[in-house]
């Protein structure tokens, strides 16, 4: 009789599924689950946005928005049919059929896995579960903990998964900033705890993704995601590791780079930077690690990767003390200027920002720090409060030293170069200019 009412379960809700009948609902309203609850309800399905801050509910319900990537025009049209209904209140979850959980999985400060957001998520669930459901995971996180953590809370009130309700996981693989690759292009897997859990999401997916690509578990899935990001900190960390050795050797690690990817097998070039910055990229290698080393694996090139782009921003800031020190200058009491606090170009996201961690060095060894950011218009951060201020007018406020630390499009570096204080590029902002004055990573 089980099986029988298992089939008749997911069948119904692949129909609604399938003829945009369904009411989903997304948790959590970052640069992840806010375009992905837009899909949805473009699709039109009738679509449940959810989040606990009530100022970012609040300007979404006007219309407003500040994540990159999603068309005022769009968050508009679906506020417009009624199709997108932003909340707080999370009894709106006992009237719909799917779930998909987007909230943030942060690192702890000993780098432990911080799954605070997922439990209260799923505790919030646990309230309004019932049969039909569909729980979706997108929060990335280390490899087991849809079955060893979200499965059992919802299971906790008699409800199975796989027979009375559906369960699976499918990471997020959202690059801020990109308008190439957004949510509906950008190939989507889905691993469910069982096969029917898997076709369910996989269904749902297809709705609004262009390629849904199933594997056999949700396990599978959650490490999917983690490998793809280990995967760009270890090469990253890599091309650091080069990038400091090419420094001592005296050759240009950009111009090595260059010449070595015009190979065309075998090769993919990766670039050094100041560190690496963003929630995914820095954080989810060592979700990694910490589940190997419970299993009692010891995960080295991971680790070694991780220490590499930590010791990054000391090392940009040890290229400005040298620089410096080539005009006669102390670092302490000297004025420098950082050319973007964002992680990377073009968004305004400094999590984890390797350009705050140079200014808090830079600040703490006694320099005066400023900085020109079009989409980082203040930070108060470790002792450090600023405002941004022009660059035109910063670089002609006696500036003794400009790292250029985020490559934003904005930035005219034909005027930059043109400044009579030293520069030190980590971005390769300046390979098109060359000066005594120009220091490169």
């Amino acid at each position: 009789m089980c099986v029988i009412t298992s089939y008749t379960n997911e069948m119904s809700l692949l129909n609604k599924i399938r003829n945009r009948e369904a009411h989903v609902a997304v948790i959590g309203l970052g640069y992840v689950g806010f375009p992905l609850a837009v899909e949805f309800a473009k699709a039109g399905f009738r679509t449940t946005a959810l989040d606990i801050d009530i100022d970012k509910v609040k300007s979404i319900q006007n219309g407003q928005i500040d994540i990159i990537g999603t068309d005022a025009t769009d968050l508009q049209k679906v506020l417009q049919t009624g199709n997108l209904i932003p909340t707080t209140d999370f009894s709106e979850l006992s009237k719909v059929d799917t779930i998909s959980i987007c909230v943030p999985t942060p690192l702890s400060k000993t780098h432990d896995p911080d799954l605070s957001f997922i439990v209260a998520a799923v505790d919030e669930i646990s309230k309004y579960l019932h049969p039909d459901h569909l729980i979706v995971l997108e929060s990335t996180t280390y490899p087991g903990t849809v079955e060893e953590v979200v499965k059992p809370k919802l299971e906790a009130e008699g409800l199975r998964a796989g027979q009375d309700f559906f369960l699976a996981f499918s990471p997020e693989r959202v690059d801020p900033g990109n308008l190439q690759w957004v949510t509906r292009n950008i190939p989507k897997v889905v691993g469910g705890v069982d096969e029917r859990s898997t076709e369910v999401s996989k269904v749902l997916y297809e709705q609004i993704v262009e390629t849904v690509v199933p594997v056999s578990s949700a396990t599978v899935a959650e490490t999917v995601k983690l490998f793809e990001n280990t995967f760009r900190a270890v090469n990253i960390g890599l091309v650091n590791e080069l990038a400091l050795m090419c420094s001592t050797l005296g050759v240009n690690v950009w111009e090595v780079i260059d010449a070595a990817k015009t190979k065309p097998f075998g090769f993919m070039p990766f670039y050094p930077g100041p560190g690496l910055g963003g929630h995914c990229i820095p954080i989810d290698p060592f979700y990694l690690s910490w589940k190997a080393r419970q299993s009692g694996f010891e995960s080295r090139f991971i680790e070694l990767a991780g220490a590499v782009n930590a010791g990054m921003p000391s090392h940009v800031v040890e290229r400005v003390a040298e620089a410096l020190t080539g005009q006669g200058k102390s670092l302490r009491g000297s004025h420098v200027h950082l050319f973007g606090l964002a992680y990377k170009a073009n968004v305004g996201d400094t999590r984890e920002s390797p350009a705050v961690d140079i200014a808090l060095l830079l600040h703490d060894r006694g320099a005066v720090i400023s900085y020109s950011d079009p989409f980082v218009s203040n930070i108060d951060q470790g002792g450090l409060k600023l405002t941004a201020i022009e660059p035109d007018l910063a670089l002609s406020d006696g500036i003794d030293c400009v790292v250029i630390t985020t490559a934003h499009d904005d930035f005219n570096y034909s005027d930059l170069v043109k400044c009579e204080a030293v520069i030190v590029d980590t971005r390769n902002a300046l390979k098109d200019f060359q000066g005594d004055r120009i220091f490169r990573l």
